[in-house]
């Protein structure tokens, strides 16, 4: 292990000042937002959209999150049976549009609506293929659900019946639990007749995820009724009881038989990789007009790039070509214990008056004044390693509980360099002067909500303050440039994931020697991208959809057509959608109906210019 190095707080000042290149603000608290700056926002605001689908989009959003509310075990047959209504009802009403006579805003919500609903459908069918491929290890299921379905529907209930179905319902657990222990022994080499075919610990996996779920509707149900109904509390306490030990037990068995998941573990990480085709699928949705292997010689090619930028900066610290031993210095310039919410704060400041002084976007006195610094606990530093932003920036650091080795991994991976190379992409300009601009201008398009959209644009700010200057030395230069190599990765491991080609432990072994990561820093990450609610797609949005910003950058700001400020201004105007479409608004592009993507924003094959 190398030699751990803290930088005190006295020291903090001092180093983002001789690394950082500007002095960060001061880490007294700025003077209260003028009420004339806030008078000159509004009095500068305009109406929020042009477009003659908004009111319809905003009746589809908020009519699907009604549903998605009452209907919200998300295996329940009612739930997949009303969403599958509710999108073809949907599909039909957008068709009736008479298109032709929609203007630019009005055509593009046309295409983004149709689009997602197919996506969704796409969505539901790939839900429904989980659920029966999980099935066979839960042939009581649909009882569970039954009774939720009845609860919801407001149906009175029977309490004697509901009695019988409890019991009944121990029953098929326990002869699921019995099929279970004697599949086990055959695979051992017990006495018994030969196993049935062993699903695959992914089927095993999700399988128990959802018996999770379910052993949750079962408690929520019963807690529904109990106490509040004397008659229903007298015949089900005790067929309750077994019914919801009897379901925590076999959950308990399918992890620990099937999916291999000791007592007191950690969940492992599996995943479900979607397949090629898939993947093409969602590209489509997405705009995005390459395939997989073009995608992945793009990452390889801004792979390359990092590389060679790597090596001028370990030279620079004087590490010749040797840039893992410069990355490793970095990482041992932290601060304190206890003082990494300041070094946020006045990284956070710095970002906020480059942009600014520089003329490159707006920044409403509004948005400057509510974001606020929260700190992550342990549980949530185990997903998210680092940062998470928004109008709350989490951070990431050790606390007194944890081991000495993960406060050591954790300092390493969140030091000065690295947290100045992404505080600016969760605050300003990044996520929160984007959630704060999308709230407020075209907001029906947050149903439309993408992350090559939502986390290209916070990586495109990355590339545009490395061409302008922001990094000032070689440790500022590793910082940013580690976090753009972690992101070529992304593209790389998600795909191999989803292809079947790489398994978890491959993608955690690739970013610690691809990329330089701590391994519990690599381990969350990949536990983050295949294990969370995150889509297959959004790990390699951060890079795709930042190069499409930059080349949009290219086309209406290097040609001379916008400004800096114009064009920034615009985009965080137009509302959270796919970046083609951006273009196409920012470019006043009236789109035809059957409009299919073909903006080839990486060139037509994969080089770096």
């Amino acid at each position: 292990m190398l030699k751990r190095v803290t930088v005190t707080i006295t020291a903090v000042v001092a180093v983002a000042a001789v690394l950082g290149g500007a002095r960060p603000a001061t880490g007294q608290a700025p003077a209260a937002t003028p009420a004339a700056a806030y008078a000159a926002d509004i009095a500068g605001s305009a109406p929020s959209s042009a477009s003659e689908l908004r009111d319809l989009v905003e009746r589809y959003a908020l009519d699907r999150a009604g549903l998605q509310r009452r209907y919200a075990v998300e295996w329940s047959p009612d739930r997949m049976a009303r969403l599958a209504e509710f999108q073809a009802t949907w599909l039909k009403r957008i068709e009736d549009v008479e298109f032709d006579k929609l203007g630019v805003e009005g055509r593009i919500d046309h295409i983004l609506m149709r689009s997602r609903l197919k996506y969704e459908q796409a969505l539901l069918a790939r839900q429904k293929k989980t659920w029966d491929d999980a099935a066979a290890l839960m042939p009581f299921a649909g009882t569970i659900l039954s009774l939720h379905d009845a609860r919801r529907r407001m149906e009175t209930i029977d309490p004697s019946a509901a009695a019988t179905t409890l019991a009944r319902l121990v029953a098929d657990i326990e002869k699921a639990q019995k099929a279970l222990d004697v599949s086990a022994e055959s695979r051992t080499g017990g006495p018994k007749a030969p196993a049935p075919p062993r699903p695959s610990r992914i089927v095993a996996f999700r399988a128990s995820e959802i018996l999770d779920e379910l052993k949750r509707v079962l408690g929520d149900w019963h807690r529904f009724y109990n106490g509040y109904d004397p008659t229903f509390s007298w015949w089900t306490a005790a067929p309750f009881k077994k019914a919801d030990a009897a379901l925590g037990a076999y959950g308990k068995a399918v992890r620990s038989k099937l999916v291999g998941i000791k007592e007191g573990e950690d969940e492992p990480i599996v995943g479900l990789p979607i397949g090629r085709d898939a993947l093409q699928a969602d590209l489509g949705t997405e705009f995005i007009p390459y395939d997989v292997n073009a995608l992945l010689a793009i990452a390889e090619r801004e792979f390359a790039w990092c590389d060679a930028e790597m090596l001028k900066a370990a030279r620079d610290m004087g590490f010749g070509d040797d840039w893992r031993a410069a990355l490793e210095k970095v990482k041992t310039l932290h601060v304190e214990p206890g003082r990494q919410a300041d070094l946020v704060r006045d990284l956070a400041r710095e970002a906020e008056q480059w942009v600014e002084s520089r003329n490159l976007l707006t920044v409403p006195a509004l948005a400057k004044e509510i974001w606020r610094i929260e700190m992550m606990s342990p549980e949530r530093q185990k997903v998210n390693p680092f940062f998470l932003g928004g109008e709350t920036i989490q951070v990431s650091f050790p606390t007194d509980t944890m081991s000495h080795e993960d406060k050591l991994m954790s300092m390493r991976g969140n030091n000065i360099h690295f947290a100045r190379a992404t505080v600016h992409h969760e605050l300003i300009p990044g996520h929160h002067l984007q959630g704060f601009m999308t709230a407020r201008y075209n907001s029906h398009r947050r149903a439309f909500s993408t992350p090559f959209w939502g986390e290209g644009w916070a990586l495109y700010w990355e590339m545009l303050l490395w061409d302008d200057g922001f990094p000032k030395t070689p440790e500022n230069r590793i910082g940013m440039l580690f976090w753009r190599m972690h992101r070529c990765a992304r593209i790389i491991f998600s795909l191999r994931f989803h292809l079947g080609e790489w398994t978890p432990q491959q993608c955690i072994d690739f970013l610690v020697e691809r990329v330089g990561h701590e391994r519990a820093n690599a381990e969350a990450e990949v536990r983050r991208s295949f294990n969370g609610s995150y889509p297959p797609l959004y790990q390699l949005a951060y890079m795709i959809g930042g190069l499409q910003f930059r080349a949009l950058h290219q086309e209406l700001v290097a040609s001379g057509r916008m400004s800096n400020r114009e064009f920034h201004d615009a985009v965080l105007r137009r509302g959270s959608m796919p970046v083609e479409l951006v273009r196409a608004s920012v470019t006043g592009q009236l789109l035809p109906r059957d409009f299919a993507t073909s903006w080839k924003f990486s060139g037509d094959t994969p080089a770096r210019p």
